[in-house]
């Protein structure tokens, strides 16, 4: 699927599915962007394509990207939220463009929350974004070091329900010959957009080093509580946040297309 977030668009795209050329590296092929699975562009491409016979130069690849992650939120069972359309694309695709743009998996939580700050988010909005986990899957390679040879007293991150541990070194044993090999962000319901992804982190059924850092820091653990227990406020503050990023660092003018 195409991630939705916590990933923060940086719209600086000229065209999502441009490719990288001899000179330099596309956005779309950065590392961060590798994970994301080649269907996911060529639903954006077919679209872009569509819409183009029928209107040029009026829809946005931004606007499709949105609208698309709004929908299948929609489909598997989430909240329909407002986008601020109408805006345009970058003029310029670049790799180097996505660096300390977007949380990693292995960063610390303060290193996640001041990217998010800085866009305008704050710790609250980043704990709904995140709830986005509940759909959509990793690769091993994003969480591997937290199941085998964790530490010297650990095999795995014991942050990790041992049973979930178990399963998940058995699935990704075979990663590193295998880099397409993935896991379920949310183990319980993944095809269900639904609150289970907290309720997964008090378990101890977090998949990303990211996810179960927002049970034990004391900055986001009253966030994931309220929403374990309270899937109305979730979807609430989720369809509110989205909208709120769906307008953020709008390119006017000549600075887009």
């Amino acid at each position: 699927m195409l991630s939705i977030l916590p990933s923060i668009p940086s719209h600086t795209t000229k065209f999502p599915t441009f490719p990288s050329s001899i000179v330099q590296k596309a956005e779309r092929d950065a590392d961060i962007n590798l994970s994301l699975p080649g269907d996911g562009f060529d639903v954006v491409t077919r679209a872009k394509t569509t819409l183009e016979l029928e209107c040029p130069g009026v829809v946005s690849c931004a606007d499709i990207l949105a609208t698309a992650a709004r929908d299948l939120v929609v489909i598997v069972g989430g909240p329909f939220y407002k986008l601020g359309l109408g805006r345009k694309d970058g003029l310029e695709s670049k790799a180097r463009n996505t660096e300390g743009q977007f949380p990693e998996p292995t960063m610390p939580l303060s290193k996640v929350i001041d990217i998010f700050k800085s866009k305008g988010f704050s710790v609250q909005e980043m704990v709904a974004l995140s709830g986005a986990h509940t759909i959509g899957f990793s690769h091993c390679k994003e969480f591997s070091y937290r199941l085998f040879n964790f530490s010297k007293n650990n095999e795995y991150d014991p942050k990790f329900n041992p049973e979930y541990a178990k399963g998940l070194r058995k699935l990704c044993e075979n990663y590193t010959k295998d880099p397409t090999m993935s896991a379920f962000n949310d183990v319980m319901t993944p095809g269900k957009f639904d609150n289970m992804y907290y309720k997964n982190l008090k378990r101890g059924l977090g998949l990303l080093a990211t996810d179960s850092a927002l049970f034990d820091d004391n900055r986001t653990r009253p966030f994931v509580d309220m929403y374990a227990s309270n899937e109305t406020k979730f979807f609430q503050d989720f369809a509110r946040v989205m909208h709120k990023v769906s307008i953020l660092q709008i390119k006017t003018g000549n600075k887009g297309e």
